[in-house]
C-alpha cells in the first residue's frame, strides 16, 4: 500500500507528533508545553496546528511525565490481537488496532479499522458502517476524525455518507429499517431494541451516543439534529455543574464518560460546544481527582462492582493515572480508553492535578452531595439523592455516604492509606452476601465526623466483612481492634460483634486480585443493633503505640441507648459523633460535636467545613473553584448552559 510509504518511521516517535495527525482539512491542536520536532512534522506532512481556543496550560515537566506514561500504554498494547467487530466488541478491538498503529504497525491496523463490519447487513442503511452501539461509536468518531487522514478516501467517504443518513433525523428511537422497534427481551442489539442507535441511558453510554450523533451531524451538515443534540449536551454539562452526575464517581464507568467527552473537545467545530466539552472534562477530572489516591480510587461510588479495592484495581484509576501519576509502580493493565487520552489535546487544569496529588493543607473535611441516578426525570433536580463525607488526613482519606434508600451498586465506605511500597492500602467494610462486596444494603446506616465513623444496623444474623492489607499489624486489646498500616493507625470498637476471623477469598480472579489482602469476618453476637466504630490516626500526629494508649484511655464508646438505636463515640482529640438509627428510611440522625446535622440544609456539591478550601461547588450555583498546589482554577456553567472561565 504505497500511501503508507512516506509515513514510516521509528516506533518510538514522540507521541506529541501524533497529536498533529490531520483530521479532514485541519489538524488537531496540541498542548503548548511542547512542540513536535520539524523532522517528525515533515514525516507526517503536517504543519504545527493553531492553538485551541480553550485549553488548560501545562508545565513541560508534567507533559514529560504524561508522555512517558503514554508510551508505556502504547508498549503494553502493541502487537496484541485486535479482536472482532461483532456487537459492541469494537470497544476493545478498535483501541487495540489504534494502539498498534501508534506503535508503527500501520498497514495492519488501518486494514482492520476499514474491514467490513461483522453485521454490515444490519447497517446497510448507513453504508454498512456500524453507527449503532455506543461503545462502537466512541471508536468510530476517533477513527474518522483523528485517524481519518490515513484511511482510504473511499472508505472515509462511506463513513461520511453513512453518518449523513444516520443523522438526517434523530436516530435515537427511530425505527430500524430491518427490525423496526425490535422484538424486545434480553439483549441490547437493534434486533432486540430497534432504533438506529443504542438507546441506553447510563451516563457513559448516553455520552458516547449524544456526542457521536452531534459530531457527525455537525460534520455532515444536518443542522436540525446538531442543534437538538447540542441542547442535550448542554443539559448534561449544566447538570454536572448544578446538581452533579448520576453515575457518580464510578470505579468502572467514570473513564468511559470522560473518554467520550474527549471526542467532543477534540473534534467539535462550534466554539460553544468545544467549551462545553472542556467544561465537562474539567468537572470529570476534578471529581476523579478527589477519589484518586496514589494509583487507587476510593471513597463511596455509584456502580461499584467490588473489583477495585487495590492499587490500579479500578478502571477509573488506571485511566486517570495518565493525567495524575503519583505512583512509581507500572500500571499493570492500562485502560483501552487510554487511546482517547493519549491522542487528545486535552489536559486537566493544573489545580486539578494538584488536587489529585492532594497538594493542599490537611487535615480537612469535605462534604458533598450526589444526585439520583436518572436525574433528568421529574423530581431528579429537586434535591440530592446522596450525602457524602470525606476526611483527608495526613496519610489517608476516609469517605462514607448516606441516602434515604438502599442501593445495590453503591460502595458506601472506603479508607485509603498511603503506602510507600505500592502507593496505598485499603480498609473496606460492608455487609451482604458471603464476602466483601459493594452495595448500600438495607438497614446499614453510617455517621461520620472527620476521622470518626459509626456504622450501625438493626439486629440481624448478617456478618460484617472487612478488608485489610497483609502487611497490616492486627491486634485486639481491651476489646478494641487495632490495625497498624505503614503510616496510618485504625482503632475499631465492635458493637455486638464477635471478634473477627480470617476467611478465604473465593474465585480465581478475586484470589489473584486480592492476593496481597486479608478478608475478615465478624458475626453478630446479640439480638440488638450491631456494627462498629472507627477512629483513625496517623504517623504525623502520634506513634502507633501512643495512639493505642490514647484510644484505650481517652476514647469513649457510649452504647447506653443502643436499645433505641443510638450510639455515641468520643475521639482522642475530644470530637464527638452520635448516630441514631432511622427506622423510617435509611437516612440516620447525626450529631457532630453536639450539633445536629441537617441533611436538607446541606446541598452543596462540594463544601469544605473550614477555611482551607481545595474545591467548592454550590447546589445549582454552577461555579466550580479548585485551589491546590499553588494553582487556582475557576469555571462557571450558567443556568442556561453557557460556559465561562
Amino acid at each position: 500500500m504505497k500511501r503508507f510509504t512516506i509515513f514510516r518511521y521509528a516506533a518510538t516517535v514522540s507521541l506529541l507528533a501524533l497529536l498533529v495527525l490531520a483530521c479532514r482539512d485541519r489538524t488537531i491542536p496540541v498542548s503548548s508545553a511542547n512542540t513536535p520536532s520539524p523532522d517528525t512534522l515533515n514525516l507526517l506532512q503536517a504543519e504545527p496546528p493553531p492553538a485551541k481556543a480553550f485549553k488548560n496550560q501545562w508545565t513541560p515537566e508534567l507533559e514529560k511525565e504524561f508522555q512517558q506514561r503514554a508510551k508505556e500504554v502504547i508498549k503494553y498494547y502493541a502487537g496484541k490481537k485486535y479482536g472482532n467487530t461483532y456487537g459492541e466488541n469494537e470497544k476493545a478491538s478498535y483501541p487495540n488496532a489504534m494502539f498498534d498503529f501508534l506503535d508503527g504497525n500501520r498497514e495492519k491496523a488501518i486494514a482492520f479499522l476499514e474491514n467490513e463490519d461483522n453485521q454490515a447487513k444490519d447497517n446497510a442503511h448507513t453504508e454498512g458502517i456500524d453507527y449503532y452501539y455506543s461503545f462502537t461509536l466512541k471508536g468510530q468518531i476517533r477513527k474518522y476524525f483523528f485517524f481519518g487522514k490515513f484511511l482510504d478516501p473511499t472508505y472515509k467517504q462511506r463513513m461520511f455518507l453513512g453518518a449523513k443518513k444516520w443523522t438526517q433525523q434523530d436516530p435515537n428511537g427511530r425505527p430500524h429499517p430491518i427490525y423496526g422497534k425490535g422484538r424486545g427481551g434480553d439483549g441490547w442489539g437493534p434486533e432486540v431494541r430497534g432504533s438506529w442507535v443504542d438507546g441506553r441511558n447510563t451516563d457513559n453510554l448516553r455520552a458516547m451516543r449524544e456526542i457521536s450523533v452531534y459530531l457527525m451531524a455537525e460534520e455532515t451538515g444536518n443542522e436540525d439534529v446538531r442543534q437538538l443534540y447540542k441542547k442535550r449536551i448542554q443539559r448534561y454539562v449544566w447538570a454536572l455543574y448544578h446538581i452533579g452526575m448520576g453515575e457518580w464517581d464510578s470505579e468502572n464507568y467514570h473513564g468511559h464518560t470522560l473518554a467520550a467527552y474527549l471526542n467532543l473537545y477534540d473534534f467539535a467545530k462550534d466554539p460553544e460546544v468545544e467549551m462545553l466539552g472542556k467544561a465537562a472534562l474539567d468537572w470529570l477530572c476534578a471529581a476523579g481527582a478527589l477519589k484518586y489516591y496514589h494509583g487507587g480510587f476510593g471513597g463511596p461510588s455509584k456502580r461499584d462492582y467490588g473489583n477495585s479495592n487495590v492499587v490500579y484495581g479500578s478502571s477509573a484509576a488506571r485511566l486517570l493515572w495518565l493525567y495524575f501519576g503519583d505512583n512509581s509502580l507500572p500500571n499493570p493493565k492500562p485502560e483501552r480508553d487510554s487511546i482517547h487520552v493519549v491522542t487528545s489535546s486535552y489536559r486537566p487544569p493544573l489545580a486539578v492535578v494538584a488536587l489529585a496529588r492532594k497538594q493542599f493543607k490537611k487535615p480537612i473535611e469535605l462534604l458533598s452531595t450526589k444526585p439520583v441516578y436518572e436525574n433528568w426525570k421529574p423530581g431528579g433536580e429537586d434535591k440530592p439523592g446522596y450525602w457524602e463525607t470525606t476526611f483527608f488526613g495526613n496519610s489517608y482519606q476516609l469517605g462514607s455516604v448516606v441516602a434515604e434508600f438502599s442501593d445495590g451498586d453503591v460502595g458506601t465506605f472506603k479508607l485509603m492509606a498511603e503506602n510507600s511500597q505500592r502507593g496505598m492500602d485499603y480498609f473496606v467494610a460492608n455487609t451482604g452476601g458471603d464476602r466483601l462486596k459493594p452495595g448500600k444494603n438495607k438497614g446499614d446506616q453510617i455517621g461520620q465526623y472527620r476521622n470518626l465513623l459509626i456504622w450501625l444496623r438493626a439486629a440481624s444474623n448478617q456478618p460484617f466483612y472487612f478488608q485489610i492489607p497483609k502487611t497490616a499489624v492486627s491486634e485486639i486489646e481491651d476489646g478494641i481492634w487495632f490495625f497498624k498500616f505503614e503510616k496510618t493507625w485504625l482503632a475499631v470498637h465492635p458493637i455486638n460483634l464477635n471478634n473477627y476471623t480470617k476467611i478465604a477469598i473465593k474465585g480465581k480472579k478475586l484470589e489473584e486480585l486480592y492476593r496481597d489482602e486479608v478478608m475478615l469476618k465478624a458475626t453478630p453476637k446479640a439480638h440488638q443493633y450491631v456494627g462498629f466504630t472507627l477512629e483513625v490516626g496517623d504517623k504525623i500526629t502520634s506513634s502507633y503505640a501512643s495512639f493505642k494508649e490514647s484510644v484505650k484511655k481517652k476514647s469513649k464508646l457510649d452504647v447506653s441507648q443502643i436499645v433505641s438505636g443510638t450510639v455515641q463515640l468520643k475521639g482522642v482529640n475530644g470530637n464527638n459523633l452520635k448516630i441514631t438509627h432511622n427506622s423510617q428510611n435509611e437516612l440516620p440522625t447525626i450529631v457532630r460535636n453536639g450539633v445536629k446535622y441537617d441533611w436538607f440544609k446541606n446541598y452543596d456539591l462540594y463544601k469544605v467545613t473550614e477555611e482551607n478550601n481545595p474545591i467548592s461547588l454550590g447546589w445549582k450555583q454552577g461555579k466550580m473553584r479548585v485551589e491546590a498546589g499553588g494553582f487556582v482554577f475557576e469555571q462557571t456553567v450558567s443556568s442556561d448552559g453557557k460556559v465561562s472561565f
